[in-house]
This record gives C-alpha cells, sequence and structure tokens, in this order.
C-alpha cells in the first residue's frame, strides 16, 4: 500500500469510531484524541480497527506512536 491508501484506510476506520467526524477538516499534525475528541477506549478500538483493517501488528508499547494523522500512516508504511 502507497501513503494515500493507507491514509483512506486510517480515515476510514477514524470514521467508524467517530462517525460524525469530518476527515476533511483533521489537521495531520494534531493529536487525533484531542481534534475529535475520543477517550482511550475509542482511541484503543481505533488501533484494534486499524490492526483489522490493514494487518498490522501494533503492539501496546507503540500506541503513543500513532497519535496523529501522520504519526498513524508512517507507523503503518513502516510497518506493512
Amino acid at each position: 500500500m502507497n501513503r494515500d491508501q493507507i491514509q483512506a484506510a486510517v480515515l476510514g476506520v477514524l470514521g467508524q469510531i467517530a462517525p460524525e467526524a469530518d476527515p476533511a477538516s483533521i489537521d495531520p499534525q494534531v493529536s487525533l484524541r484531542d481534534q475529535l475528541d475520543i477517550d482511550s477506549m475509542d482511541f484503543l478500538n481505533f488501533l484494534i480497527a486499524l490492526n483489522k483493517e490493514l494487518h498490522v501488528d501494533i503492539p501496546e508499547r507503540d500506541y503513543g506512536q500513532l497519535t496523529t494523522l501522520d504519526a498513524c500512516i508512517d507507523y503503518l508504511l513502516a510497518r506493512q
């Protein structure tokens, strides 16, 4: 997958977790939790859904590396 495909997948998963969010308004450099006002359980569900969607193992120790849209994409690109 390329960067655009991964971004589309991440935004699709975010749409499932926070359906009221407008993907076009997400700042790729700002914390997703802050922008979308999602709690820790929603964020965990987001990471689990990314794992299922993209078949990329995301160990708990790496959760802090996936805080922004750009960080998620970079992380997933490196581990596909």
